[in-house]
């Protein structure tokens, strides 16, 4: 392969990922200029495209491939036309048409990929009806859309707002998926007014309009805070793992990560009745009262219940960190979520050893340098993102 097919398959993948520079976007732009054989090129490409796009292969790979299979055609097209016009056409020419079907194609792959986003580990995601990934950017402003297009939802800086409206009398639940990754909280309010606040490392489906005569459902992973709208038609049920909580209208928290044996739920207020079976049935549902944290565990289904103090449980929702007779263990974990960072804790023996500490919206530097002061916990920084406990 030539210097110039390099040159024109390493800007297809930039530009098809979105890391192509200014200066190499002007290289394109040049190259658009070069002569193209639109309808004829478009028959060529349009069985390849198909093909190539029903495999479902990385965009990267995509690219590649098309790229591949636009340059097998060109020659092959080129071999014909000069064996049929005894070679008379020019080798200037077949570049000409050669890199114009390359542009072309790109610029068919772009049209036809328009969607598509590239993700990073750390950008808070919506997953849509129809399963595309919107990136949420912080801080800034947005429209959810349904599948016919008309808008059902408004981003305003941290806050995902869905129109409040009456119950919806659809036949069919459309849902949508908030990914929240770790070192970043957000606001979700539903569309019954409902507030769900997610914690770092937590995400909540929930569909976009609720249906007249049916509850309202939702499902949990990680940390939410829930402020529900009451309605005593349409009970509002939380689906965390293998544990169902059933309000009307109430307060509460919701503590479920993957990695965690137990789910908590926390009443700040109202009352919530928790059950595992599949329907709820109040006489077999165990009531929570305002001031108690229920205690789940997934392993042998038992629920543990008891009195706390719940402003250690919410205190997330502001940025602080609130450790009371918390194993180390327990407690790196928290770190890693709330800062986006990697605790390596090469001390055993400090895993399970207890802790009780506060911390308000403050640096990681800070809170290691109050645990080691206090704790004598030795660490180092090794990386902007690792920490290594010794």
């Amino acid at each position: 392969m030539s210097k110039s097919e390099n040159l024109i398959k390493d800007l297809l993948s930039k530009y098809s990922s979105n890391t192509i520079s200014d200066q190499e976007l002007n290289v394109l732009q040049v190259l658009l200029k070069a002569g193209i054989d639109a309808d004829e090129f478009k028959k060529t490409l349009d069985e390849d495209w198909k093909t190539l796009v029903d495999s479902k292969i990385e965009i990267d790979d995509l690219s590649e491939k098309l790229f591949e299979k636009i340059l097998e055609k060109a020659k092959e097209r080129e071999r014909l036309r000069l064996s049929k016009a005894k070679r008379w056409i020019s080798l200037s020419r077949i570049a000409a048409v050669f890199i114009g079907l390359i542009v072309l194609g790109y610029t068919y792959l772009q049209i036809t990929n328009q969607k598509t986003t590239v993700i990073t580990n750390n950008a808070i995601t919506l997953e849509l009806e129809d399963g595309s990934i919107e990136i949420v950017e912080e801080g800034g402003t947005m429209s959810v859309l349904d599948k016919y297009g008309n808008v059902v939802g408004n981003q305003q800086g941290n806050k995902l707002t869905y129109n409040t409206i009456d119950i919806d009398t659809s036949k069919e639940l459309a849902y949508n998926t908030l990914v929240v990754p770790n070192g970043k909280r957000f606001e979700l309010v539903l569309s019954d007014g409902t507030i769900a606040h997610l914690n770092a490392g937590s995400s909540l489906r929930y569909p976009i309009q609720f249906l007249q005569g049916s509850q309202r459902e939702v499902s949990v992973s990680g940390e939410v805070y829930f402020d529900v709208t009451r309605d005593s038609v349409h009970p509002f049920v939380v689906h965390v793992d293998k544990l169902n909580i059933r309000v009307l209208g109430t307060q509460f928290n919701v503590h479920s990560y993957p990695e965690d044996d137990v789910t908590e739920v926390v009443l700040v207020e109202g009352a919530v009745g928790l059950y595992s079976e599949k329907e709820y049935k109040s006489e077999s549902s165990i009531l929570l009262e305002p001031g108690f944290k229920a205690r789940y565990s997934k392993i042998n289904q038992d629920i543990n219940i008891r009195k706390v103090a719940t402003n250690v449980y919410i205190s997330w929702r502001a940025g602080e960190l609130v450790f009371r007779n918390m194993s180390f263990k327990n407690i790196t974990k928290k770190l890693e979520r709330h800062f986006n960072v990697t605790i390596q804790n090469n001390n055993i023996e400090l895993s399970e050893t207890i802790f009780n500490a506060s911390f308000g919206d403050e640096p990681l530097n800070v809170v290691l340098k109050s645990l080691k002061d206090n704790y004598q916990i030795n660490y180092v920084i090794e990386e902007s993102n690792k920490i290594i406990i010794d």
